[in-house]
C-alpha cells in the first residue's frame, strides 16, 4: 500500500525546484496531483505527462494564488476535476533580495503578497471541503530564514516567519476537525536557483552545514510525504527544519 494512495494533493509552484520534487514523490506514493504554475506552459505539460506515467491523475493550472479570487477559483476547479481535495502544499514563493535601506516598497509588497498572502488565500479556499470530509492536511513551505533572519532578505524572512505563525494558528483552529497544519523549513537546497550561484559561494554554504552538503528537493519531498501521510497523524502545528543541521 502506497502512503498517499488515492489522495488528492494540490501543490503550488510545482514546475521546478522543490515543488517539482514534491509532485514526483507524491505521485510515486499514489497521490493524484493538481499543481499550479506561473510561467512555462511547456514545463507544466511535461510535468503532467511525467506524473501520469506513474499511474496517477495529474493536471496543471495556470494560477496566481496571491490573488484571493484566483485561489477560490482554483480550489473549485480542482474539486470539479478531481472530485476531492485532501492535501494542500503551499510551496510557491519568490525572492526580491536587497538591503533594507535600498529595498523598494514594490520589492516588499511583491514578496509578502506571493509568499504569505497566497498561503492565507489557498488555505481559506480549501477549508470548506476539508471540513466536510473531517480530514485534511496543510503543508506550508517556510525557510530557515524565517526563524533566523538573513541580511538582505528582510522581506523574505518576514514572509516565512509569517507562514510559521499562520501554520501554528491554523493547527490550533482546525485540529479538532482532524485537519492538520505543519510547515517545512528548508535550508540550502540545490535547485536551479542555487545552481546560478558561484561555485565558491556554494562551497562556503556547504562547509557551514554540519552534514557538509546542500540538500536536494528529494530531502524536502520525503519529509512532505511523511507530513501528508497518516504516518504523521499526531504531528500538528510543527515547523520541521530540513537543513542538514544549519539551524538547530
Amino acid at each position: 500500500m502506497k502512503l498517499l494512495e488515492n489522495k488528492v494533493a494540490l501543490i503550488t509552484g510545482a514546475t521546478r525546484g522543490i515543488g517539482r520534487g514534491l509532485a514526483h514523490r507524491f505521485a510515486e506514493e499514489g497521490a493524484h496531483v493538481a499543481f499550479t504554475y506561473m510561467s512555462s506552459e511547456q514545463k507544466a505539460r511535461d510535468l503532467e505527462n511525467e506524473l501520469a506515467a506513474m499511474g496517477v491523475k495529474a493536471k496543471g493550472y495556470h494560477s496566481d494564488a496571491a490573488i484571493f479570487s484566483a485561489a477560490e477559483g482554483l480550489v473549485a476547479q480542482v474539486l470539479a476535476d478531481f472530485g476531492d481535495l485532501h492535501i494542500v502544499v503551499n510551496n510557491a514563493g519568490i525572492t526580491k533580495d536587497g538591503l533594507l535601506m535600498r529595498m523598494s516598497e514594490e520589492q516588499w509588497d511583491a514578496v509578502i503578497q506571493t509568499n504569505l498572502k497566497s498561503v492565507f488565500n489557498l488555505t481559506k479556499a480549501a477549508i470548506k471541503p476539508m471540513l466536510k470530509n473531517r480530514y485534511g492536511v496543510f503543508i506550508n513551505m517556510s525557510s530557515v530564514v524565517g526563524g533566523g533572519g538573513n541580511a538582505g532578505q528582510a522581506n523574505y524572512a518576514a514572509s516565512k516567519a509569517g507562514i510559521e505563525g499562520f501554520t501554528k494558528s491554523v493547527a490550533q483552529e482546525l485540529g479538532s476537525r482532524n485537519i492538520r497544519s505543519n510547515a517545512i523549513a528548508p535550508g540550502f537546497i540545490e535547485t536551479e536557483m542555487t545552481a546560478e550561484l558561484n561555485e565558491d559561494v556554494r562551497k562556503q554554504w556547504a562547509d557551514s552545514i554540519p552534514l557538509k552538503r546542500g540538500g536536494t528537493p528529494l530531502d524536502v519531498a520525503n519529509v512532505a510525504v511523511f507530513l501528508a501521510s497518516d504516518m504523521s497523524a499526531y504531528v500538528n502545528g510543527q515547523v520541521i527544519n530540513v537543513c542538514g543541521g544549519m539551524r538547530m
